[in-house]
C-alpha cells in the first residue's frame, strides 16, 4: 500500500436525473437519506464520512454554485477546487493537477453514500505505483477505485464528461472482491435514497 494515497472525491456533476423526478432546485447530494450506520445525513456527508482517515489529502470538486457542498466538504478536512465544468473527467484531471506528487489517488463519488468503510480499506491497500485497484461485488466493478502514481500523466490529460474507464484496458487492474452492495449503488433518483440491504433493488 501506497502510505500517501488522496482523495478525489466528484461532487461537479448536476444530477439531473434526480432533478427531472425531485424538482429542479433539489440538489442530490445534499438530500438526506439513513446510512447504513443508522444516522440520516445529506447523501454527501455519509459520502464523506465513509472516507478511512489514512487517505489524504482530500480534495472535493464542485460547482461554483453549490455553497453547503463546500461547507460540508471542508468540516470533513477536503479542500475545495471550484471548477466550472460539470465533466467527470474535467474534474479528476484539476484535481490531480492539484495534488500531483502522491503515491495514488482514491476517486470517490460523492453520490455514493452507503459503501462500507472497510471496503474502502480494501481498496486503498490495493493502490501500487503500477497497478489500479477497483471494488468488485457479483463480477460488476463499482466505486471508489484507487489509481497508482504512475498514473498521474494520464488522469491529468482527461477531458470533458469521459471519466477514468478507459485507462484500465491497458492497465494492471486488481480486482478487490467484496460482499458490499454500496459499492454498486449511486443515487441518481429520490427512490435510491433508501437502500436496500441485498442491493437487489430499491425499497
Amino acid at each position: 500500500m501506497q502510505c500517501n494515497v488522496g482523495a478525489i472525491i466528484l461532487a461537479a456533476g448536476q444530477g439531473s436525473r434526480y432533478r427531472q423526478v425531485a424538482g429542479a432546485d433539489q440538489d442530490k447530494l445534499l438530500a438526506r437519506c439513513k446510512g447504513r450506520d443508522g444516522v440520516v445525513r445529506p447523501v454527501l456527508e455519509h459520502s464523506l464520512r465513509n472516507l478511512p482517515d489514512s487517505v489524504q489529502p482530500r480534495w472535493l470538486v464542485t460547482t461554483p454554485d453549490r455553497p453547503e457542498v463546500a461547507r460540508l466538504a471542508r468540516a470533513y478536512g477536503c479542500e475545495v477546487l471550484w471548477l466550472a465544468s460539470a465533466g467527470m473527467g474535467d474534474s479528476i484531471a484539476a484535481a490531480v493537477s492539484a495534488c500531483p506528487g502522491l503515491g495514488g489517488w482514491l476517486v470517490v463519488l460523492g453520490d455514493m453514500p452507503f459503501i462500507l468503510p472497510a471496503s474502502i480499506d480494501e481498496v486503498v491497500a490495493q493502490v501500487t505505483a503500477d497497478a489500479i485497484s477497483v471494488p468488485v461485488r457479483a463480477s460488476e466493478f463499482g466505486h471508489p477505485v484507487g489509481f497508482g502514481a504512475s498514473f498521474g500523466p494520464a488522469l491529468m490529460a482527461l477531458s470533458g464528461d469521459r471519466g477514468a474507464k478507459p485507462l484500465f484496458a491497458k492497465a494492471r487492474v486488481v480486482e478487490v472482491v467484496v460482499d458490499d452492495g454500496g459499492v454498486l449503488w449511486d443515487v441518481d433518483v429520490p427512490q435510491a435514497l433508501v437502500f436496500d440491504q441485498s442491493a437487489g433493488g430499491y425499497l
